[in-house]
């Protein structure tokens, strides 16, 4: 069959930007350019509309198997196509956890079989979430894991990060590190600050984040790997991504819309929508993510899609669960990074498109031949 994806604008960051047709036959992009008049079965007419690469969420938490309940794969592929995105990253923390290959083919099979958006699996870095024995990365990595992560929770071990690192490194893997100092973050509930005295909450001060952050910069530093930290969300781990970088780390980073859309006020009325993990922060801290994700400090913008049930949700803000749906608001809302003159709108694709696929080694691009992933 061919599609003829008509008079849109087309744009492809770091390739193309213009206004045109692509032209899709049997599932690949048969042509991309000027306006063209062959034949075809369906016409789509795409004037005044953009044509991009399939948008890539490189974090989200679909939840099966075993928590079903919130969430399955195909009810989260059917969200991530709803919000434009044509592919997404599962992290581990499922139960099972993803760390043996079993899991692995489970999780493309279902997504194979729901038929919508591509899911990547992420593999757990060690055994059961533990912190205690590594994955077996090889075997990961051959049943289609794209990377290794703790994700919901820290690698505590500074020597286990070190020889994941050094293991991953070896694969040719990036290791995605969700950066929280537990000790500092004790049983706290939301952002340290006026907020939370204000409502008589345990807060999480910024260095529960950064301190981790600066740890496995440190740690990539010394092993070679390839580091990606996960849902940056405030000013301190800016700074030290920034430097790290500038030192010519091999890091990489990403933040989620609700840290550059929403602060701590979000919770004012002990909202537990609004409870997630890193907190919402201040205003300054919203600020540094967008001046962040303007001079490229922040590679790419990652929902953290992460679904409860209503059960875990209303109930009182200390006991609810952390976490925020996604995928279905992200576009919307990073459009208004836009609007608001903080990105260019090629910036703003390529950081839903090109720059996530380049961070995990994903397929992205309107290239002829090539898969038609197209939002």
């Amino acid at each position: 069959m061919r599609i003829r994806i008509s008079g849109g604008r087309i744009i492809d960051p770091g390739r193309i930007d213009t206004v045109g047709d692509v032209v899709v036959e049997d599932g690949r992009i048969r042509s991309v350019g000027p306006t063209d008049a062959q034949e075809a079965d369906r016409v789509v007419d795409a004037r005044n509309c953009l044509v991009v690469p399939g948008l890539i969420d490189i974090h989200v938490h679909l939840r099966e198997p075993g928590h079903e309940y919130k969430e399955t794969i195909a009810s989260g592929a059917a969200a991530a196509v709803s919000g434009g995105f044509a592919a997404v990253c599962a992290m581990p923390n499922t139960s099972p956890v993803n760390d043996n290959a079993q899991v692995t083919r489970f999780i493309r099979d279902r997504a194979r079989a729901a038929g919508l958006a591509r899911v990547y699996p992420v593999a757990s870095i060690t055994r059961g979430l533990k912190g205690e024995q590594l994955s077996e990365f090889a075997e990961l990595k051959a049943a289609g894991a794209v990377a290794f992560s703790d994700d919901g929770r820290p690698v505590v071990g500074s020597r286990m990060m070190r020889r994941a690192m050094e293991y991953a490194r070896g694969f040719d893997m990036p290791i995605v590190s969700h950066c929280e100092e537990l000790d500092l973050v004790a049983d706290g509930v939301m952002n340290e600050g006026v907020v939370a005295t204000r409502l008589g909450l345990a807060g999480i001060p910024n260095a529960a984040e950064s301190i981790m952050v600066m740890r496995d910069i440190a740690l990539a530093e010394l092993t070679g790997a390839r580091l990606h930290i996960a849902h940056v969300s405030c000013a301190e781990s800016i700074a030290a991504i920034r430097a790290a970088k500038d030192r010519g780390v091999p890091v990489t980073a990403e933040t989620a819309p609700h840290y550059f859309t929403l602060t701590e006020e979000a919770v004012a009325d002990y909202d537990t929508h609004a409870k997630m993990n890193p907190p919402l922060r201040t205003e300054a801290d919203r600020q540094a993510v967008r001046q962040a994700l303007a001079d490229g400090t922040l590679d790419a913008i990652a929902t953290d899609h992460a679904p409860h049930s209503i059960l875990e949700k209303d109930v009182a803000f200390d006991q609810a669960a952390n976490g925020i749906i996604g995928l279905e608001t992200a576009l919307p809302l990073s459009l208004q990074l836009v609007a608001d003159e903080v990105l260019p709108l090629t910036d703003l694709i390529a950081k839903l498109t090109v720059a996530p696929a380049r961070i995990l080694g994903l397929p992205c691009g309107l290239i002829p031949g090539e898969a038609a992933d197209i939002t």
